[in-house]
């Protein structure tokens, strides 16, 4: 059933990766008017929202963008840096709205980054406690249960704070991009919808699938405190 459990996340993860690859790919062939590249939409949303502390950097990683809230840094892939298309703009645009959520102290955002040092642990402990069980038999059956049930609970409920910190800033994307006339109405705001729906779905399936392990791991010590009862 473990072998189970695991094939089907891994299924889930590996199909929201493919979904998103594939629509940023298709969208990056989508022209826009304006010709603005991400970088230059970054900065000038910054400008709009008052934000003059958060730098803008290139790198090399494909859809390794990111906001850093903790070196104020707005990340832009080389293709999104430099693109023109709807998915750069698109993709650019999102990292601002965290920027934008980070200037007014949006609720789940403080709270994700308040959890950050608790997830890593638990990150640590799911990948630790099943191999020194396996290894050692340091830890009984129950009590590696009860910490992983824990463990992925922490990581359940990270995801489930990412949520709508994600879809918030997607949100604020495509309204900004509108309002600043980045994005024109028809094919534009359709590539630019589709692209930052389909990059949700990836986090929908990382709380779906941390879910399912919590479940997996809470399940029997609920079964068996019954079971004494």
């Amino acid at each position: 059933m473990i072998i189970a459990l695991f094939l089907v996340t891994l299924a889930i993860g590996l199909l929201a990766q493919w979904h998103v690859k594939r629509t940023y790919s298709r969208h990056l062939r989508t022209p826009t008017v304006g010709g603005y590249t991400g970088a230059e939409a970054a900065q000038a949303i910054l400008q709009q929202a008052g934000i003059t502390n958060v730098s803008i950097y290139e790198h090399e990683e494909l859809l390794g963008d990111h906001y850093d809230p903790k070196h104020r840094r707005l990340v832009l892939s080389s293709a999104n840096y430099h693109g023109t298309s709807a998915a750069a703009l698109g993709v650019a645009a999102h990292e601002c709205g965290h920027a934008i959520q980070h200037k007014q102290a949006y609720g789940p955002l403080e709270l994700r980054m308040a959890a950050v040092g608790v997830t890593g642990i638990a990150s640590q402990l799911v990948m630790w406690i099943p191999l020194l069980g396996m290894f050692t038999g340091v830890l009984s059956g129950k009590t590696s249960l009860l910490i992983m049930a824990v463990a992925w609970g922490v990581l359940m409920a990270f995801n489930l704070v990412t949520l709508p910190v994600e879809f918030d800033a997607s949100r604020r994307a495509k309204l900004v991009l509108a309002n600043l006339g980045f994005i024109q109405r028809g094919p534009e705001a359709a590539a630019v919808n589709q692209v930052l729906n389909a990059a949700a779905w990836t986090y929908v399936a990382a709380f779906i699938s941390s879910l399912l392990y919590f479940l997996w791991h809470l399940l029997p010590l609920l079964g068996g405190e019954r079971r004494r009862d």
